[in-house]
């Protein structure tokens, strides 16, 4: 089951992309609907907010009266903190038994609209933000809504800022202009990637072999990294030591594959496999096989160099994920090697040109693998010039 968090701005037309996506196949969580629906007549939800905020809740019906219970449990933090606790216990238990219910090849759309405000993007496969100009978000609401147009701006501000959204979203789709824009990006997005990315997942499919191609330094690969980490970090608590960015798309300015490496370190291998299946199912299958680093001395047993290897399902952003353990080791080595690159400019460029020249000699080999041997020589000397300069520094991996 692929997971999907969907959330937008109010205004920004969130339930056009879902409505889109339920038509390709997705399967539809709408929080909102659900923070209806458990505190319909009848339910132990409405029962307890009548308890905890009186009858005048409630309409001549029986039925919750929103504005009255908005104007008591707004009053003030404890009367909000107080309600909450009553709704969203029940929201994420409603929520859960429809995750459970969902087909294992489902992919699952869980339209959430403060899923930033609370923090919980980590626990999605990918998130979709809707967005549109604070200026066309105003117009619709005081349209559509006939909210006045300070209750808009009043609305809009106390969400979270675009900058926060952006930092969340896997998938940003402006929703600001003509309605068959968004849709044929929506369409793209089910076909391209949601679908792709549901059958990587379950299948535990692998990347397909590719020629290696070396891109220009791109600015967003800490964020896009930071993102999957987050996932990692999410899905599996205090069972590691660590989690890291690693690689060339960690030092900032150096070309690279446009594949992020991400460095888990564990108490050991044990425990490499113990967590092997939480983070295959949070995205990241692990990869058939033995998996080893290139031995740097003949002191060390041959087997501490051992490694598990997973790769990121999603097919739009590959990545490596190295699970390492402290009892060996390689942990220690991608972290100084990009620590002392970043440190040591002249390094730098001198590893893009040889990363650029050993690219272009197999462009057309159809794997990575003869252009990571050949660098290896490269690499393996610059970690004797890198020890030197931890050595001088004091450096330890922070």
């Amino acid at each position: 089951m692929l997971r999907v968090g969907l959330t937008g701005g109010i205004g920004a037309g969130k339930s056009t992309v879902a409505a889109r996506l339920v038509e390709h196949g997705a399967v539809l969580i709408d929080a909102d609907l659900l923070a209806r629906e458990v505190v319909e007549p009848g339910t132990e939800g409405l029962a307890e907010i009548v308890d905890a905020f009186g009858r005048d809740v409630l309409t001549e019906h029986g039925a919750l009266d929103r504005a009255a219970l908005a104007a008591r449990a707004f009053a003030d933090e404890e009367s909000r903190r107080r309600l909450n606790g009553i709704v969203h216990p029940r929201v994420g238990a409603r929520t859960a038994e429809l995750m459970q219910a969902a087909a294992t090849d489902a992919i699952v759309l869980h339209d959430i609209p403060l899923l930033v405000e609370g923090g919980l993007a980590p626990h999605y496969h990918l998130v979709i933000v809707v967005d549109a100009d604070e200026e066309i978000r105003v117009r619709r609401l005081v349209g559509s809504r006939g909210m006045s147009e300070a209750d808009a701006r009043a609305r809009i501000a106390a969400q979270a800022s675009p900058e926060q959204r952006r930092a969340a979203a896997d998938v940003w789709l402006d929703n600001g202009g003509a309605r068959d824009i968004v849709l044929a990006e929506v369409d793209a997005l089910w076909a391209d990637r949601l679908v792709p990315f549901e059958a990587n997942l379950r299948l535990r499919k692998p990347r397909p072999p590719r020629s290696p191609l070396v891109s220009p330094h791109d600015e967003s690969w800490p964020a896009q990294a930071e993102r999957a980490l987050a996932r990692i970090r999410a899905a599996i608590g205090d069972k590691a030591l660590r989690a890291d960015h690693i690689g060339s798309t960690a030092v900032p300015g150096l070309p690279a594959k446009d594949v992020l490496d991400l460095q888990l370190t564990v108490p050991s291998l044990a425990r490499a496999d113990e967590v092997a299946d939480i983070l295959s199912g949070a995205g990241f299958p692990r990869a058939e096989g033995h998996w080893f680093d290139d031995p740097q001395d003949d002191s060390t047993p041959v087997a501490l160099w051992d490694k598990r290897f997973h790769f990121g399902a999603d097919p739009v952003r590959p990545v490596n994920l190295h699970v390492r353990s402290v009892e060996g080791p390689a942990w220690r080595l991608p972290l100084l090697f990009r620590d002392w690159l970043r440190a040591n400019p002249p390094e730098l460029t001198a590893y893009a040109e040889v990363k650029r020249r050993l690219a272009g000699a197999h462009a057309g080999d159809g794997t990575t693998l003869p252009y990571a041997e050949e660098k290896q020589g490269w690499v393996n000397d610059a970690f004797v010039r890198a020890e030197r300069w931890a050595e001088r520094t004091g450096w330890s991996p922070a």
